[in-house]
C-alpha cells in the first residue's frame, strides 16, 4: 500500500512537471496531454503530494490561454487546497481568474444589450450558444468575442476553487474579497448565473466590531465577529454570547447548535440539529435583517456596524448547520456599553413604540 501511494504521488508530481514544461515551451499538444494526465491522477494522489502540487497548478492558471480550460485547472488547484495545500499560495491565481471571467461576463452582457432591444434577454450560459451569429453580435475581434462568450459560460465553474481558498483563510478574504465582490454581485444580478455561494463568501466579515443594542432592556454591547456565513449563524452566536452569557433574558441556544456554528471541524454531512430564534434582527432604521441575509447587510453608522435586537415577532427555528461547512464562525463580547454610550447609540436609531430606552 505504501509503495502504491508513492507511485500515485510520483505520478502527480511528474504530470505537474510535464504540464509546467509544456506551458513554458508553448507546446499546445504537450500541454494538452499533460493537463489530461494531471486531471486523471490528482484525485488518486496522496494528500502530501496534493499539498505540493496545489500552488504549482495555481501558478499555471494565468499562463493558460483565455479560451482554454482555466477553470478546470483552477478546480484541480482548489481540490488540492481542500486536501491541505496552502490557500494563500493558491489564492491570487485562482481569484485572478475569477475576476477576469466576471469582468468578461459583464462585458458580454453590455455588448449583447447594446446590440439588441431592451426586451432581448441575455443568453443562457451554455457553450451551445457560441456560434457565428453570437460572435458577430458581440462585435470586435473574433478571438476576443470568443473569450467573452467562454467567460460567460464558465463563470460558475470558478465557484468551487474560489470557495476552497476563501473559506480556508481569513488572510485570503482580507486581500481579495472586497475587490471581487462588486463584480460578482453585478453578474449575479443579471439573473443568468447562480453565484450566491461565491457572493456570500466574498462578503464574510473578519475581525469586525458590531454595536448591538437590545431594545427591550435598553442595553448595549460591543461584539466582535468573524467567519460568519449568514445571519442564521450570527443569530445563534449572538444568542450564545448575550443570552448564554447572562447579559440578556431568554433561552440560550443548545450546546450542539453553538458547536456547529463554531467548530473548526465541519459536520460530517447534514445534521438534524435545530436552532431557535431569540431576537428580531433590525437595521437602525427599523428595517428587518432577515436570517437568510448576511452580517455584511448590517448598516454602518458612525464607522461602526449598528445592529438592533428586539423581541421576535414570531417563533423561528432553522437547521443549525452553518452555510459554509469549512468556515467556523466567531463572536466575542468585548464589552458592555455604558448607559451614556448606549443612549448615544439609541439616538441614532428609529424609535419603536412601546420599547424601553436607556435612562
Amino acid at each position: 500500500m505504501i509503495f502504491k501511494r508513492k507511485q500515485e504521488g510520483s505520478a502527480l508530481a511528474a504530470a505537474v512537471s510535464e504540464l509546467e514544461e509544456g506551458v513554458a515551451a508553448r507546446d499546445g499538444d504537450r500541454t494538452g496531454r499533460a493537463f489530461t494526465a494531471v486531471m486523471n491522477v490528482v484525485q488518486s494522489a496522496s494528500d502530501g503530494e496534493r499539498v505540493q502540487a496545489g500552488p504549482r497548478l495555481a501558478a499555471l492558471i494565468p499562463a493558460f490561454p483565455p479560451t482554454g480550460p482555466r477553470p478546470m485547472l483552477a478546480m484541480a488547484a482548489g481540490f488540492c487546497v481542500e486536501h491541505g495545500a496552502d490557500p494563500v499560495a493558491c489564492a491570487e491565481p485562482v481569484l485572478g481568474g475569477v475576476h477576469r471571467d466576471l469582468v468578461d461576463a459583464l462585458e458580454l452582457a453590455r455588448r449583447w444589450t447594446a446590440a439588441g432591444g431592451a426586451e432581448d434577454e441575455l443568453p443562457e450560459p451554455d457553450v451551445k450558444i457560441i456560434d457565428d451569429a453570437l460572435l458577430a453580435r458581440l462585435g470586435g475581434d473574433e478571438r476576443e468575442a470568443t473569450r467573452l462568450a467562454l467567460a460567460w459560460c464558465s463563470v460558475e465553474e470558478w465557484q468551487p476553487p474560489a470557495l476552497a481558498v476563501l473559506c480556508r483563510s481569513a488572510e485570503v478574504r482580507r486581500r481579495h474579497a472586497s475587490g471581487l465582490l462588486p463584480a460578482c454581485q453585478e453578474v449575479e444580478a443579471l439573473g443568468r448565473h447562480d453565484l450566491k455561494c461565491l457572493a456570500y463568501a466574498l462578503a464574510v466579515l473578519d475581525d469586525e466590531p458590531l454595536v448591538v443594542l437590545h431594545r427591550p432592556s435598553g442595553t448595549g454591547f460591543e461584539v466582535r465577529i468573524g467567519g460568519i456565513g449568514d445571519n442564521f449563524q450570527l443569530h445563534t452566536l449572538l444568542a450564545h454570547v448575550l443570552v448564554g452569557g447572562g447579559h440578556l433574558p431568554g433561552t440560550a441556544p443548545s450546546a450542539e447548535s453553538v458547536r456547529l456554528a463554531t467548530d473548526p471541524e465541519p459536520a460530517r454531512g447534514r445534521t438534524q440539529t435545530v436552532a431557535t430564534g431569540a431576537f428580531e434582527l433590525l437595521a437602525p432604521d427599523g428595517t428587518p435583517l432577515w436570517n437568510e441575509g448576511l452580517p455584511d447587510d448590517i448598516p454602518v453608522v458612525e464607522r461602526r456596524r449598528l445592529l438592533v435586537l428586539d423581541e421576535p415577532a414570531y417563533q423561528r427555528s432553522w437547521n443549525a448547520d452553518r452555510f459554509f461547512p469549512h468556515l467556523p464562525g466567531t463572536a466575542e463580547l468585548t464589552r458592555v456599553l455604558t448607559a451614556d454610550e448606549t443612549r448615544t447609540w439609541f439616538a441614532r436609531t428609529a424609535p419603536a413604540e412601546g420599547t424601553r430606552q436607556p435612562s
